[in-house]
C-alpha cells in the first residue's frame, strides 16, 4: 500500500515532475528503445508512489503500446500515440485508487479515457501516432528518419508532458479521494 500523500502534495508531485520531465526527456531520443507509452505511465506511478520493485512490470506492460502505435489496418485505422495509451492507462490506475477498480465505476473511467482521447486530439489535431509524429514507425527506415530529424525532441515530449497532465486534470477528484 502507498502512503497516502495530501492533496497539495500530489498536485505539486505532478508540476515537479512534468518540470523536471522538461530536462530529462530530450535526450532519450537518441535512444530507439524510448517508449512514450511506458514514459507516461510510468510517471504518473511514480507520482503516486508506485515506481518500487515492480517498476520493470509496469514498464513492461506499457513498452507495446507505443509499438501498437504503429499499428495500421488494412482498413486504415491507424493505432493511437502512445502517450495516449499510457495516459489512459494511468487513469485506470488512479481511478481505482489502491484497491481493484470497482465496477460501478467502469463506466466512468471509459468517459474520462475518451474524455483524454478527445482532448489529446483537440490540442494536437490527431490521436494516431503517424498523423501526429509523421512517421509510421512500424518501418525500419522510418525510424532512422525519426531519430534523424529529432521529431522526439521536438514533438514527442510534449506529448508525453500533456499526457502526464491530462491525467491528472480528469481525474483531480480521485487523486483527492483515493490517493490523499
Amino acid at each position: 500500500m502507498v502512503k497516502n500523500i495530501s492533496n497539495k502534495d500530489i498536485q505539486e508531485r505532478f508540476d515537479e515532475k512534468i518540470e523536471a520531465l522538461k530536462t530529462i526527456l530530450p535526450p532519450l531520443g537518441r535512444d530507439i528503445g524510448t517508449s512514450c507509452a511506458a514514459l507516461t505511465f510510468t510517471h504518473v506511478l511514480n507520482v503516486l508512489g508506485l515506481d518500487g520493485s515492480n517498476s520493470m512490470y509496469f514498464n513492461n506492460l506499457a513498452v507495446p503500446f507505443s509499438g501498437f502505435g504503429s499499428y495500421k489496418s488494412k482498413n486504415g485505422w491507424a493505432g493511437p500515440c502512445g502517450c495516449v495509451s499510457g495516459g489512459i492507462a494511468a487513469i485506470g490506475v488512479i481511478m481505482g485508487g489502491q484497491e481493484k477498480l470497482k465496477s460501478v465505476e467502469t463506466p466512468t473511467v471509459y468517459a474520462k479515457a475518451a474524455k483524454f482521447a478527445t482532448r489529446f486530439e483537440g490540442k494536437f489535431g490527431f490521436v494516431s501516432c503517424k498523423d501526429i509524429c509523421g512517421y509510421e514507425l512500424g518501418k525500419p527506415e522510418n525510424i532512422k528518419e525519426y531519430v534523424k530529424t529529432r521529431t522526439w525532441e521536438n514533438k514527442c515530449v510534449h506529448f508525453v508532458m500533456y499526457a502526464i497532465d491530462q491525467a491528472r486534470k480528469l481525474t483531480k477528484r480521485e487523486l483527492k479521494n483515493k490517493w490523499t
